[in-house]
Order: C-alpha cells, then structure tokens, then sequence
C-alpha cells in the first residue's frame, strides 16, 4: 500500500527552488524505504530545516526515524560521521543508503537541550559533547575546513563592499586577517559543525545525544559559534548580554580544553562565514547577534 504523506510547508518553502525535484521524488522516495527496510509509519512527517524525517517501526517492532534529503556536501557524510564517533554520543544509524543520503536513524526523545531551564548547565553538556566529538580523527572522504576557509577568503573581496557602513566593513575585513593567519593549521578532527542544543536530543542509553551532523574535517575551535549564539533569549535574560556571551565562551574554552587564540581566531571564522552567507543573500548590514558577539569577544 503506498504511504501518503503531506510535506511539511516549511520543507516545500526551502526547497521548491533549489531542489524541486527531490520535492516531488518523496513521496515515491517514502514508499521505497517504507518497503526496502520494512517499515510502517507510526506518526506524521516532521521537518528539518534540509530534511523530511518520519517515525516509523521496523519490522522487530523498534522504533526508528526515516531522515530523507537531497544528496549535497552536507548529507553525502552523514552516515560515515555518526558511525565514526562513539556510539555513547551520537544517534545510531540503522540503516543507510548512501546513493540518497536516505538514513533510517534511532528513535530519540523529542526533547532537546534547549529545553533544560538551566542554560549554563546546558553549555556544560554542550561542550562536554563537543570535546568528545571533536577528539576524533576525521575519516578519510571528509570536507575539509581548509577548503572552506579558502572559499570564504575567495568570497569576501567580493561581498564584503555590500556592506554599506564602513566600520562594518573594517570589522569584516579584520574577521578575513585572523581565519588568513590559521588557514595554513586548520586541523583534521572530526568536527559536527551545527552542535547547538536543538542537535542534542534526550535519549534512553545516554542521557544526550547529537544528531544532524554537518561533517567537516578541522579545527574543534571551530565548533564553537554555534554554542555561543543560540539560546540567545537567554544571554539577553542575563541583562549584561556582553558579558553573558564571554561567559558562555569561556565557559566551553574551560570545558573543552581548546586554546583561546584558536577559539577566538577560528570564532572569527564563523562569524565570517555568516557575514558572507547573509550578504550573498542581499543583506547590507551585519546581523544585530553577529555584530555584539564580535563586539563582546573582539573589542
């Protein structure tokens, strides 16, 4: 019996002009894993930013998650990173195809570390995870961060004009001399890349685990951003927002081990990145969080 699903609107809003035809592929794409792998739905689809994930229970009667989503840099490793790391610390891959990037995942609980009421305590975890990820040798096959360091740095003698306040744009061009300065050490660890407290979910044989990898062979410095800008409610909360996000920054360098001068200089990176991302999109101005965590960790 062919499985009917409804695609979630935010999925159709993020992808009907990039990948129009993997849209219209799912529902066939569903129904070939639903029967390759034994499945049955057991719930309605949910979505990612990228990705179409559906509860499911595998023939054994295990619960599991049907995670579909268009072959790119980002997806094609999924599988290899999660089977590469601890299995104490990431969600396990039960099944994967890897012409589709289709994976059939572990059922995790719903809640996430960004509901703990304790957002230090949840950076504690956060970087606790972060360590041991970024621990890891990255295998052969992964991107590498030098190369998306060097396309960053190809990039801004382009975008960074855009921005049409020039401290903006002397601030963007200090962010390119410090990612210029690492770029000849740039690390081989397996890094996640996207470890923010909605990736880390409650789980049954550990109390969290990280899911959704974006696998990148570097530095674990950079890792960090991530950490530092999400559960931004929180930081405001504080009412000192510039020394919250020291806090939560020193925090992780105290956890994790890393060296502040990387921390910050591979930080740098990110918030470039970002920069770039956001100006190839039309912005003109940096992101209000983007321009006070420069300012907290920079002045």
């Amino acid at each position: 019996m062919r499985e009917v699903i409804e695609i979630p609107a935010k999925l159709i809003r993020n992808h009907s002009a990039t990948a129009p035809a993997w849209l219209d592929g799912l529902p066939a794409a569903v129904e070939r894993y639903v029967d390759e792998w034994q499945l049955t739905v057991s719930g309605e689809p949910l979505s990612g930013e990228a990705s179409l994930i559906l509860p499911v229970v595998r023939r054994d009667g295990t619960a599991a998650m049907l995670k579909l989503q268009s072959v790119n840099e980002e997806s094609e490793s999924e599988a290899l990173a999660l089977r590469t790391w601890h299995h104490d610390d990431v969600v396990e891959v039960l099944e994967d195809d890897p012409e589709t990037s289709t994976l059939l995942l572990e059922r995790l609980e719903s809640r996430s570390l960004d509901d703990m009421p304790d957002h230090v305590e949840a950076t504690r975890i956060l970087a606790e995870l972060l360590g041991r990820l970024s621990a890891v040798p990255a295998p052969a096959g992964i991107r590498r961060l030098a190369d998306v360091a060097a396309g960053m740095l190809e990039d801004a003698p382009r975008l960074i004009p855009r921005l049409v306040d020039p401290a903006e744009r002397a601030l963007t061009w200090r962010l390119v001399a410090q990612v210029t300065e690492l770029l000849p050490e740039p690390g081989d660890r397996l890094l996640h890349w996207d470890l923010h407290y909605y990736n880390v979910l409650a789980a049954k044989r550990q109390p969290w685990l990280a899911i959704d990898p974006k696998p990148l062979a570097g530095d674990p410095a950079f890792e960090l951003m991530p950490a530092v800008w999400n559960r931004w409610d929180d930081l405001v909360a504080t009412g000192d927002l510039s020394r919250a996000i020291r806090d939560r920054f020193d925090l992780m360098l105290d956890v994790t081990g890393i060296a502040r001068d990387r921390a910050l200089g591979w930080t740098a990176g990110r918030i470039l990145q970002n920069i770039l991302w956001f100006t190839e999109d039309g912005d003109t101005r940096i992101e209000d969080e983007l321009a006070v965590v420069a300012d907290a960790l920079y002045r």
